[in-house]
């Protein structure tokens, strides 16, 4: 394995959610450890499942792993620790700020900015510690840093009073209030993950082209920050050998090395190591050693069997529903690579073919709707919000206001401010607000919204909402925002995107409650991609069918009011009649 070959002291494992961080980052840990190695394996997850992986309750503390000499392990929570970050920052400011004030600034401190900066608090000492570098001679990493933390942390002390002037805008920036330990710490640390004879950055991909252009987007944003020595993972290829007589076994190994060809240019100057697909979960010692295996044989006592998939309704019964109020907008969430854009495609197909006028929009840069869709209908109207371009016009506005009187030193911390990925987040709601307009009188299906914690920092900054609430109230006008046509379940039906695995019913998980936080209910979930449903034939899809089943019966009964699974396709699911096709079992 070329990522393992001469490890530095640091290694650092990151990538999209359900790529197989976490169990790359313990097998390779239990790798270096049977050669003798001290190791130390770290998880800063949120859905890390390190204990579970080894039997081994962990938490936040260095505990040893009994059944893997040489190995130790810590895992931080991360939600705990920007609870205790948030509360070291807003608690002597209650009974002190009025409660409006405070209310507005916990919430700027619940986004995932204040989870990653939080995390990255607490292991800086992992980095800089001289005795625990000492004791272990690898400390390997589940979950880096995002260009963005690394990029803040780079930056002057001088934040807080910045935002408190109100010379910055919705941003994400505000969580740096808090970092307790000394900017010549968080210095240190940033130069040990610039220097490649420390760490060693292994990016982590399946072969999908969503996954690829995700990790080749993480793979530029580090170098640009120095992080230059890097490798390339791509997790979960399924062998030839596997293919065999199954149909769809042999159109994904097809999909797969078409992908594997087109892929990003910077990726593929990067060392690379193919890992194949096995057809059992990875938990516990063996399977881990099984993974870096040349052949990925299975573990003494797996089996095959095929799953019996569960009774469960297809995506056209919930459009039926959709299709009874005549209108509305329909908004699809969900993290990056769960499907968003294809189903959000279907949705609309759907409908269009009931005879009802669809507006289907898209802010995701990487979505082709014309080429999805690939066939018109006469009530379907397709457009395309850049993001780009929003941002930049939004920057300028910004800049134009509240930046016209700074100084040079004001105005570059401005600048930074408008870099955040949240600015990018209001910028695209607001292009979002002129089509939701239009929903009274036809449904507008959206791909790619923005998160829950965007929404309520609109809200909690006072920006449009409150403002034409304060206007038009004060008028006794009737009026409607468009924070509140999203709260108001009949005008508005989000629809949560996920995948049948553990990591990405997690997250999604987590955004609805990010949602509910913002008073907007999801109406329904998606679980996308489903083996289960497909009935494979071959044996390795049979079991990967099979370990599906759970996360399946968790979405149905725990999380979702309403639900629908969509199989995965055999075919490319573009136009018309395959989007159809998806849609019902």
């Amino acid at each position: 394995m070329h990522f393992l070959d001469q490890a530095p002291p640091f290694l650092f494992f990151t990538g999209k959610g359900g790529v197989g961080k976490t169990s790359l980052a313990c097998a390779s840990a239990i790798h270096l450890a049977a050669q003798g190695k001290r190791v130390l394996l770290v998880s800063t997850d949120p859905a890390s499942n390190v204990g579970q992986v080894f039997g081994t309750e962990i938490g936040n503390r260095i505990t040893a792993i009994d059944s893997v000499a040489g190995l130790s392990a810590l895992e931080i929570d991360p939600q705990a620790a920007a609870q205790q970050y948030r509360d070291r920052i807003i608690t002597p400011l209650r009974g002190v700020l009025p409660d409006a004030e405070v209310n507005s600034l916990t919430e700027q401190l619940s986004g995932a900015c204040t989870t990653e900066i939080a995390a990255f608090d607490e292991f800086t000492a992992l980095l800089t510690d001289a005795a625990l570098q000492r004791q272990y001679q690898h400390i390997v990493f589940d979950t880096a840093p995002t260009g963005h933390t690394i990029r803040l942390l780079q930056l002057p002390g001088a934040w807080s009073g910045f935002l408190q002037a109100g010379k910055g805008d919705a941003s994400c920036l505000g969580p740096l209030a808090g970092l307790d330990k000394q900017r010549s710490q968080y210095q240190a640390a940033v130069a040990a993950l610039a220097d490649g004879s420390r760490t060693r950055l292994i990016l982590v991909a399946r072969p999908q082209p969503a996954t690829l252009r995700e990790v080749a987007r993480t793979q530029g944003e580090l170098a640009a920050l120095g992080l230059q020595q890097q490798y390339l993972v791509l997790n979960g290829v399924l062998p030839q050998q596997a293919v065999g007589d199954d149909p769809l076994a042999r159109a994904l190994w097809q999909r797969e090395q078409a992908a594997l060809a087109a892929m990003p240019e910077p990726l593929q100057a990067l060392p690379r190591d193919l890992l194949p697909l096995l057809p059992f979960n990875l938990v516990g010692v063996a399977a881990l050693q099984a993974l870096l295996q040349p052949a990925g044989s299975t573990p003494a006592g797996a089996t095959v069997a095929a799953p019996v998939p569960p009774p469960a309704p297809d995506l056209a019964s919930l459009v039926d529903e959709l299709a009874r109020d005549g209108h509305g907008l329909i908004m699809l969430m969900g993290k990056g690579g769960v499907g968003k854009t294809t189903l959000a495609a279907a949705v609309a197909v759907e409908l269009a073919s009931r005879g009802h006028a669809v507006h289907l929009t898209t802010s995701d840069p990487a979505a082709h709707l014309a080429e999805t869709v690939a066939g018109a209908l006469p009530t379907l109207q397709l457009s395309r919000i850049d993001p780009q371009a929003e941002t930049a016009r939004y920057r300028e506005q910004v800049l134009a206001s509240k930046g016209m009187h700074l100084d040079a030193a004001g105005r570059a911390m401005l600048e930074e401010d408008l870099r955040s990925p949240c600015t990018e987040e209001i910028a695209v709601f607001q292009a979002f607000s002129r089509i939701i307009r239009s929903a009274g009188r036809q449904f507008v299906v959206m791909d790619t919204a923005p998160t829950g914690h965007t929404l309520l920092l609109l809200d909690a900054t006072g920006a449009y909402h409150r403002e034409v609430a304060r206007q038009m109230g004060s008028k006794g006008l009737h009026f409607t925002t468009p924070m509140m046509q999203l709260q108001d379940p009949v005008q508005t039906k989000v629809l949560l995107v996920t995948l049948a695995e553990t990591t990405p019913v997690l997250e999604a998980a987590n955004l609805q409650a990010d949602l509910r936080r913002a008073g907007i209910e999801p109406w329904a979930w998606l679980i996308n991609n489903s083996l289960a449903l497909a009935r494979p034939q071959s044996p390795l899809l049979q079991q990967r069918a099979g370990n599906e089943l759970a996360q399946i019966e968790l979405v149905a009964r725990q999380h979702a009011r309403r639900w629908a699974i969509v199989p995965l396709q055999a075919e490319e699911p573009v136009g018309v009649a395959r989007l159809q096709r998806l849609a019902r079992h």
